[in-house]
């Protein structure tokens, strides 16, 4: 229906055909639009076919360009005429709503009003137009507006085929509006469905849809009519129909007085507003007015686009009384994967591989997870990205006290939001023990011997640092499969490193960093407390963190290449993404060739984004480490040097350190050698931090190889279009795939069966492509859609102490004043040296170009996640959990950072 009369015409259909209160009216099709373009030439030929081509063989950035070839195209429907048997269609429909009734002319484009796309306002609209000679010219004007300036560039950064597009017409009856404006049926400032946003001003709506007017603001209830909120506008102007046709705005005086809806008016809205919600399945934006009579109408309605989803427990079981009673009640989910540091959305494979590793994890404490494949009860996802229940945590004592103070160190928003819904009387505390929580983690400890490795840490800690790296190399070993596999072996052997050999090297060594942060912690204790910037001072420099060691690398071999003449020319005259094509064919020079092999053998299994499986590792493709080399290629300050940074960074280190054992030791000789071994195991064990992760990734690279060999089957099979296509899919529909090409026989070719995965890796693909384009996701999400961080910036009074400050988490010391560089995807990102990195976050793919940066911001993170270490390892000033920093700094702008304050000051 939507191709025919675009969306807006086609909503408005649904409602009219659901009783609800649509003014008369009448569409023309996209078919009129077509025929009415098709031209004069008596050969069918497209005349705007020329400007289609042109506008696909533009660049989305060329804006001139496009705004060219826009006129172009509004020049060719507004020089031909309109088809006599569409003009006369046009005064048949018109006729038939009265004698010269005002109406209004509104686009309905096929692409706009759609749940993944908004168009919203790219197109014309012409109110009270009066006459039937009006109505066909105003018809003829909306559909040139197909090819606003602004139409045509929205449509061109999302990749729009601009043949693709048409027009359909809503002609409506105009109502006489006393009042009219805009209803959300969600809050799309907080995310919070089940609460009714209405804007409202007297006269026509235009005023409020075109923000000409400061409107009376409503917060309703839906559901009781209750009003939340009420805020009156000044309302000094009011767009009036005209007599004889067209609007005028009018002066209004004393607008802030009166509000234009009354108490009742407004729960009437919000109720209609829930039905229209509750009717297309989805928050809707809805136009609507009151006329004379007081009567309600609806002009238009579309989703809301910018909502994020509520997210959605995968294991939740509603059909037994349990299930239904944890559905209704509140909720409240922390985003994992911000956690992890990562923004993007995760592919579906990727979502399943984690749904697995929660439900071994969950298993490993003792807790029942029924169906592993649908992940453990408080795993929930949401905007392709994963959530954890943690009601439970909220209602605890036990939960409070210390899950706050662990994201303090790693996420400090979140534990700042956090602590702002335990005030939530939804989340009052039920449990005030920690019995139960112990039933699960101490036997959960004792079988994977965490008390024998941390007294071995204790005790021998050469011996315990020798054990875990033995371990580590143990576990990489293990998880290679024997050649000459079958397609459904590799899967099978997937799901069991996931589900069984995945986490079994985490206990043998987390327990170590653990250790060491608690030392600092203790030491901190034993000099006096409030010695957080000398103790920070401790951690620059750690040996033992397989990050900054893989960073060094890769700066060693950059010198390497840079004394070799035919590596360095092969960099400087070849794009990385032609040298890694040359290094996959074993063309390049032998320095780079051997070089970038050997860096590969011991790092290619990390990626940025690296805890999805559906994201390519280094040794996939090679382009972002290249990239990163080429850059260091250009850094010739010997000050600069990152390998010259970290040694700096260990002598201070180590400096302090001896300063704090004399410190201790001045006030007692056991205070002095308590201090010293906890110092000593801090800076031993703590750059552990980063090699569990490290670890999980060797084996996602190796639950990845796998599966990129069953998606070749299946894609030789024809099953599926690409191997990649594999990674939209999930394991149960991979083994499908994999059992429907065995029942064709020996051919390969696929069997009978209703198994159409090409339709469902398309679908996911698309909603994969709307995913990446979110530049905004919650740390924490009520079940409500509620997003308490909003809710938390709007309750904030002040000012910081200078205009634009941002703040966040002090995260590594120092102060830097430079050009801001805003990365959002380190892939094929360029950082000049010295320039400070602003990102959403980072994991281990971004840090090769802390190398070069001179300091750090993040939106999220804490003064331990993985960035502030790594920075802090360099001696980059950083500071993190800046909320939007992505959004209010921009490339170019000189900043200052300070990372002890915790500021970024614009200039």
């Amino acid at each position: 229906m939507v191709s025919v009369v675009g969306g807006k015409a086609a909503n408005l259909g649904e409602l009219l055909a659901a009783g609800m209160p649509v003014p008369a009216g009448f569409c023309l099709t996209t078919g009129a639009y077509r025929h009415a373009t098709a031209g004069g030439t008596g050969d069918g030929a497209d005349p705007l076919a020329t400007v289609h081509q042109a506008l696909k063989d533009t660049a989305d950035a060329d804006l001139p360009a496009l705004a060219a070839l826009a006129g172009q195209a509004r020049d060719v429907i507004r020089s031909a005429p309109v088809p006599p048997e569409i003009a006369e269609a046009i005064k048949s429909a018109y006729a038939a709503l009265g004698q010269d009734v005002p109406v209004a002319v509104r686009s309905s484009a096929t692409a706009e009003d759609l749940p993944s796309a908004s168009f919203a306002g790219q197109q014309d609209t012409y109110l009270n137009v009066v006459g039937t000679a009006v109505v066909v010219e105003a018809v003829r004007n909306c559909w040139a507006s197909l090819w606003t300036d602004r139409a045509v560039s929205y449509r061109a950064t999302r990749g729009i085929d601009p043949a693709a597009v048409a027009l359909a017409v809503v002609v409506q009856q105009m109502v006489d509006a006393t009042a009219a404006g805009v209803l959300f049926t969600a809050n799309p400032l907080t995310n919070r469905r089940q609460q009714a946003v209405i804007d409202a001003s007297p006269g026509l709506g235009e005023a409020v849809v075109s923000g000409a007017v400061n409107p009376d603001h409503f917060v309703v209830d839906p559901l009781t009519g209750k009003v939340l909120e009420r805020r009156l506008g000044d309302k000094r102007i009011a767009v009036r129909p005209l007599s004889g046709g067209g609007t005028r705005a009018v002066a209004v005086s004393n607008g802030g007085a009166t509000a234009c809806l009354t108490d009742r008016q407004a729960a009437e809205l919000a109720a209609l507003g829930h039905r229209v919600e509750q009717h297309f399945g989805a928050p809707q934006d809805i136009e609507w007015a009151i006329d004379g009579g007081g009567r309600l109408w609806l002009t238009q309605s579309r989703p809301i686009t910018t909502l994020f989803p509520v997210p959605r427990r995968t294991a939740l079981r509603t059909g037994d009384a349990a299930g239904r009673a944890q559905a209704d009640s509140a909720r409240v989910y922390l985003c994992f994967s911000l956690a992890q540091g990562l923004t993007r959305p995760i592919t579906p494979m990727g979502l399943a591989v984690f749904r697995l590793i929660a439900s071994s994890v969950a298993r490993a404490a003792q807790f029942d997870v029924p169906q592993p494949h649908n992940g453990p009860p408080p795993y929930a996802e949401a905007g392709q990205r994963m959530y954890f229940d943690l009601t439970a945590v909220a209602r605890s004592t036990t939960g409070r006290r210390i899950v706050p103070r662990v994201f303090d160190v790693m996420e400090a928003r979140s534990a700042t939001v956090l602590r702002k819904v335990f005030e939530d009387p939804r989340f009052s505390v039920t449990r005030r023990t920690p019995l139960g929580l112990l039933r699960h983690v101490v036997p959960a400890a004792a079988h994977a011997r965490v008390p024998e490795t941390l007294l071995r840490a204790l005790l021998r800690p050469d011996t315990a640092l020798r054990h875990a790296n033995r371990k580590a190399r143990e576990f990489g070993d293990s998880l290679q499969l024997p050649s000459g596999a079958t397609p459904l072996q590799r899967l099978d052997h997937a799901e069991h490193v996931i589900g069984t050999r995945l986490f079994s090297v985490v206990p043998s060594i987390l327990p170590l960093p653990a250790l060491g942060f608690a030392s600092l912690a203790f030491a901190g204790k034993l000099l006096g407390g409030g010695r957080w910037d000398d103790l920070q001072v401790v951690l620059r420099g750690l040996p033992n963190n397989v990050t900054t060691e893989m960073d060094l690398e890769l700066w060693r071999l950059a010198q390497v290449i840079k004394n070799d003449g035919a590596s360095r020319s092969a960099v400087a005259g070849r794009t990385p993404a032609v040298l890694a094509e040359d290094f996959k064919a074993g063309e390049l020079p032998f320095v780079l060739q051997s070089g970038l092999a050997r860096f590969m053998d011991q790092y290619g299994h990390r990626a940025v984004a690296e805890i999805d499986v559906g994201m390519p590792r280094w040794s996939d493709d090679p382009t972002h480490i290249i990239g990163v080399l080429a850059n260091y290629l250009r850094l010739d300050a010997d000050a600069m040097a990152p390998d010259v940074q970290f040694s700096n960074a260990v002598e201070e280190a180590e400096a302090q350190v001896q300063a704090l054992v004399a410190e201790a030791r001045s006030r007692g000789r056991l205070r002095g050698a308590a201090v010293r071994a906890a110092l000593r195991r801090t800076r031993l064990f703590a750059g552990l931090r980063e090699l569990p992760k490290s670890q999980l990734v060797v084996g996602l690279a190796e639950v990845r190889k796998q599966l990129a060999l069953v998606g070749g089957a299946l894609a030789a099979a024809g099953t599926v279009a690409e191997a990649d296509d594999i990674f939209y899919l999930n394991f149960d529909e991979a083994r499908a795939g994999l059992l429907k090409v065995a029942a064709g026989g020996p051919g390969g070719k696929p069997g009978p069966g209703p198994v159409d995965l090409h339709s469902v890796v398309a679908e996911r693909r698309e909603a994969y492509a709307l995913e990446l384009e979110r530049r905004h996701v919650p740390r924490l999400l009520l079940s409500d859609g509620t997003e308490p961080e909003a809710l938390l910036r709007a309750g904030t009074p002040g000012q910081p102490a200078v205009a634009g400050t941002l703040t966040g988490s002090p995260a590594s010391a120092g102060t830097v004043t430079a050009a801001a560089r805003v990365i959002l995807d380190p892939v094929g990102a360029h950082l000049e040296p010295g320039e400070i990195l602003v990102a959403p976050s980072t994991d281990p793919g971004w840090t090769p170009l802390f190398l070069t940066a001179g300091g750090l911001v993040m939106e999220m993170g804490g003064p331990n996640s993985h960035g502030a270490v790594v920075a802090r390892e360099y001696g980059i000033p950083a500071v993190v959990g800046v909320p939007d920093a992505t959004l209010r700094l921009s490339t170019g702008q000189q900043i200052t950072v300070d990372g002890g304050a915790g500021t970024v000051v614009p200039s």
